[in-house]
């Protein structure tokens, strides 16, 4: 579908099958961070992937707006969801392929992008810029940099939801908080899993599980 501005995103008595998420219950008004915490095995990342429909749910439904959504892997794309998966899956092109990955995202919606994601000094750094050939799955960026590489790329596609999964493992404190603080200026509806002491601190619900 085309781009439906999100007001509310509703999780109804979610539960997914042997991945420890039981009847959750959950509502994310738009322009909040909310993030899901608990025990490494406690179902987060599970969580996040039934809701966008990479999980099949066994019971329960995730509501837009109020409407049911059944078909959540085609509805959870962009521009209505941008999902950043624990490990970045990034190719041996330029920085600048990588966060298009395609799209007619202009120079200008890059650099924005890259700001937002607190990444924007570490690529005035490089060498040869959004130019820079990263190499096979981003093995010239350290860890924290291909996060927020993933993080920008999804970012560039303006979603109404973010969905993040242990974005910020490999983050400093300090680059954690401008990430959080830059996302919730620019409005941004955040959906996260972490236990870092900056996210849940910054978050506006936490949600615990396990």
């Amino acid at each position: 579908p085309g781009r439906i501005p999100l007001e509310r995103l509703e999780l109804r008595d979610v539960t997914v099958a042997g991945r420890g998420v039981e009847g959750v219950d959950l509502t994310i008004e738009r322009s909040r961070l909310v993030v899901v915490a608990g025990p490494v095995g406690a179902g987060k990342t599970s969580l996040l992937r039934a809701v966008v429909g990479l999980l099949p749910l066994e019971r329960g439904e995730v509501r837009w707006n109020g409407r049911p959504i059944d078909d959540r892997a085609a509805f959870f794309v962009p521009p209505q969801c941008a999902f950043v998966a624990q490990v970045p899956r990034l190719f041996a092109e330029s920085l600048a392929d990588n966060l298009r990955l395609g799209h007619p995202i202009g120079d200008d919606e890059l650099a924005e992008a890259i700001a937002l994601a607190a990444f924007d000094d570490d690529v005035a750094g490089f060498p040869d810029g959004l130019g820079t050939r990263i190499g096979a799955r981003g093995v010239r960026l350290s860890g924290g940099q291909a996060q927020r590489a993933a993080a920008a790329r999804a970012l560039a596609q303006r979603p109404e939801l973010l969905v993040l999964d242990d974005l910020t493992s490999a983050l400093d404190a300090e680059t954690e908080q401008a990430l959080w603080d830059r996302l919730a200026a620019a409005g941004f509806t955040v959906l996260a899993a972490s236990n870092r002491p900056v996210a849940l601190a910054r978050a506006d619900t936490v949600l615990r599980i396990g």
